[in-house]
């Protein structure tokens, strides 16, 4: 049956359209416009912002659950939780492991995709490492470090069985440049992160086909008047998808800012980087056996050093909103379009078109989260939100 939400305001990549519906049929978007369809369930949402729901290219998980694990089962606990930040796919997170190739949680994170559950849809995997430079290792571990391998690259890809969708290493690294050429041809997103590579030296790994740069500013060279660094040839390179982590603790608001400035919303991507505590105030968790503490809103390990972040989607929003002279139609972008291309999934996956995924995220007008659509599937609503939506159920001819 049909489900129409009439009235809204609906905001994707494309646009900012007051007093319009969208009409979801089973999983997917069947029509947008201004008139409504004449059967089916109509709700009225005059007083709702629609929007894609999110796609989290970069995250290690949330709600107490963590994506770099050997259990599938905790990867669809988080696919469930996910939504109530108004997330609708993601990538699954995988670091590295003590002197070993990660395989096992590798292995794992595909099992889940192959096999999903009732939740936001894990649309791939975001390998973080471990060919990454012990010099901007960030919170990850020196015996996580790897170099790049043609038979480690070639068992990597077997064992993801396609579902590779991004992986993030340091092109300065020895071998690297076989291993982005492998991966591209493979269909997998590559990027330059945790890499103290150069100027020149990003600009080659640019040319070899690295169209991501994984959090800009943090565990990268920092852009210099007479080094510009990696930054520099981002700027430069419009092929290249730029992420940034939108907390205000990992990069100060002025310096975001200026990235908006240098490569525009087309090409900034938002992202969390967020670990197993984020949406829960005051956590204490483990990611990758280590133990983090949230203090003043900053996930950190027993030695002070920041450890990804305990940032969700939703307020990720609010503070663009809140900090930056930014239109909707461009924040959504940052957070559902482009993020869609990184993952290979904008053909069906980031923006209000019919014959899209039908993955709603409605908020109210202060950019509270009301509900969240994954695949046609109503995943999380507020008290509100849900009578509303059990009246008009109830009653399907009449509007709530």
């Amino acid at each position: 049956m049909p489900l129409t939400l009439q009235g809204a305001r609906l905001v994707d990549a494309c646009g900012d359209h007051p007093h319009s519906h969208i009409t979801l049929c089973n999983t997917h978007i069947s029509a947008i416009g201004a008139t409504p369809p004449h059967t089916g369930t109509t709700i009225d949402a005059s007083d709702a912002i629609i929007m894609p729901g999110f796609i989290e290219v970069h995250t290690h998980g949330g709600g107490s659950f963590n994506l770099h694990t050997n259990d599938t089962d905790e990867i669809h606990a988080y696919a469930r939780w996910v939504p109530s930040t108004g997330t609708t796919a993601f990538l699954v997170g995988v670091v590295g492991i003590p002197h070993e190739m990660p395989l096992v949680q590798l292995r794992t994170a595909t099992i889940a995709i192959q096999h999903g559950e009732i939740g936001a849809e894990a649309v791939g995997i975001h390998l973080e490492g471990p060919y990454i430079n012990v010099r901007r290792r960030g919170a990850h571990e020196p015996s996580w470090m790897r170099m790049p391998s043609e038979t480690e690259t070639k068992q990597i890809l077997a064992l993801t069985a396609g579902q590779l969708a991004l992986v993030t290493l340091a092109p300065e690294l020895p071998q690297a440049e076989a291993m982005i050429q492998r991966l591209r041809a493979a269909g997998v997103t590559v990027s330059m992160g945790h890499t103290d590579v150069d100027y020149d030296g990003a600009y080659q790994a640019i040319a070899l086909g690295v169209t991501h740069a994984t959090h800009c500013f943090n565990a990268m060279p920092p852009l210099h008047h007479r080094a510009p660094g990696p930054l520099g040839a981002i700027v430069e390179s419009p092929q290249v998808y730029g992420e940034l982590i939108a907390d205000g603790h990992h990069v100060h608001p002025a310096a975001m800012r200026l990235l908006f400035q240098a490569i525009g919303p087309k090409r900034t991507i938002i992202i969390t980087d967020a670990l197993a505590g984020a949406g829960i105030p005051n956590a204490e968790f483990v990611f990758a056996d280590r133990t983090a503490r949230v203090i003043d809103g900053v996930a950190r390990l027993s030695d002070g050093t920041i450890t990804g972040s305990v940032l969700t989607m939703d307020q990720a929003l609010r503070n663009l909103m809140a900090w930056f002279d930014l239109t909707l139609s461009d924040a959504v972008r940052m957070m559902t379009y482009n993020p869609a291309i990184a993952a290979r999934v904008s053909h069906r996956k980031g923006l209000l078109q019919p014959g899209y995924d039908a993955d709603l995220a409605v908020f109210d007008t202060d950019f509270q989260l009301q509900a969240t659509f994954c695949r046609g599937m109503l995943l999380y609503a507020t008290d509100a939100w849900q009578a509303r939506l059990e009246r008009c159920i109830a009653a399907p001819s009449s509007t709530g």
